[in-house]
């Protein structure tokens, strides 16, 4: 099936909202952003990409040909000037800033990049659009690693209390206070032309990934070569979704920003079924089946280190996001392993064009979304 018979076969989606608009995407080379430039792309965005680099090697960006695709343009985020330019420039009529130091690990070993990227990066973007004054919807995504932690069983609510105990958290908490700062200085005027909204969401994988320090990369890498993983807490349990999920979060918050159905200025969670809370160990096993290991124990060893502090269940309560957006999770955590699994072995073992598999692992998404009922992909 070619790339026009797919975008005319999967409808409208997001009512036609970003067909023929001007769309930043901050971060666009890493995981997220390279899914959602080519989500924006299948949806007939003019897609622009700023980032400092192609962060891993492979690249999602790359092995996707994205390059081709977008109008892209190497800028780091701490630079001011540069970044007003560019948006001074384009004029988008949507920001999605993902442009972050993401890595917990990377900021134990570079806390001033980190909070430079994270909290400097995000100031960069709102004093930019400030001084535009142009008529934009920006979608800034945090983590859910904002919250101050304190490992409760229940999920954190978007008035919870923000922080953290670690710097990449703290950078992320306080990229989300200067937004508040932000709208309530600047963006909530009526002479304003920005509406602003903060999106948290944490363990997020998907086919694409290589970053350092992240289980399901970490899985791929090992397994590529025929080696089991080593891993150093196979009982932590996260509540792990697919990437599509949190991106058709922020895409289906930007539709309803722009049409003025949701309040500027708030935050809003995209999390997975609760169901999807299992351990380590339990999401290597069930990947490790798509790698056809005749024996799970073989696809991984257990060392023991305490090199950083990790925190434990962190969950999102997303009633706000159901309740304002008609947005819920679409996979199952079975649902989510085949996806996840099979991009990886596609990649790996087929003879696979993976910017068509990829157009057509969102398609299977967006059809799971219209069985269940969910509006923006009517």
């Amino acid at each position: 099936m070619g790339y026009a018979t797919k975008m005319e076969s999967v409808g409208l989606m997001f009512g036609d909202t970003f067909k023929g608009k001007k769309v930043l995407i901050t971060g666009n080379t890493g995981f997220k952003g390279s899914w959602l430039s080519i989500w924006l792309h299948k949806l007939g965005a003019e897609v622009h990409g700023i980032s400092v680099d192609i962060p891993t090697e492979p690249s999602n960006f790359k092995e996707l040909n994205l390059e081709f695709s977008i109008n892209h343009t190497f800028l780091d985020i701490r630079e001011f000037n540069a970044i007003s330019e560019l948006i001074n420039a384009v004029k988008p009529d949507f920001i999605f800033h993902l442009a972050a130091q993401s890595i917990v690990s990377t900021s134990y070993k570079d806390p001033i990049k980190t909070i430079g990227t994270n909290i400097l990066g995000t100031s960069h973007v709102l004093e930019s659009l400030r001084l535009s004054n142009h008529e934009c919807v920006a979608v800034i995504i945090t983590s859910d690693k904002c919250y101050d932690n304190v490992e409760w069983v229940w999920g954190y609510k978007e008035t919870d209390r923000l922080g953290g105990k670690d710097i990449y958290s703290g950078s992320k908490g306080g990229a989300e206070l200067v937004c508040k700062s932000y709208y309530h200085s600047f963006f909530r005027n009526e002479n304003s032309n920005i509406k602003l909204a903060t999106t948290r969401a944490g363990n997020v994988i998907g086919g694409g990934d290589w970053a350092q320090d992240r289980i399901v990369p970490d899985c791929i890498r090992s397994w590529s070569k025929g080696d089991a993983v080593t891993i150093r807490n196979p009982y932590a349990t996260r509540p792990w979704q697919h990437v599509l999920e949190p991106l058709s979060g922020y895409l289906t918050l930007a539709l309803r920003l722009n049409e003025g159905k949701i309040s500027n200025g708030e935050s809003f969670n995209f999390g997975p079924r609760s169901e999807q809370n299992v351990n380590v160990q339990k999401l290597i096993e069930d990947l490790s089946s798509h790698w056809r290991f005749k024996n799970k124990n073989d696809s991984y060893s257990i060392v023991e280190t305490d090199l950083f502090h990790e925190a434990g269940l962190l969950k999102l309560n997303c009633d706000k996001a159901l309740f304002h957006l008609n947005w819920q999770p679409v996979l199952n955590y079975e649902q989510l392993i085949t996806f996840v699994g099979k991009w990886y072995y596609e990649y790996y073992k087929g003879q696979t064009d993976m910017f068509d598999y990829t157009l057509q692992q969102i398609e299977e998404y967006q059809i799971v979304a219209k069985e269940a009922g969910l509006t923006w992909s009517q």
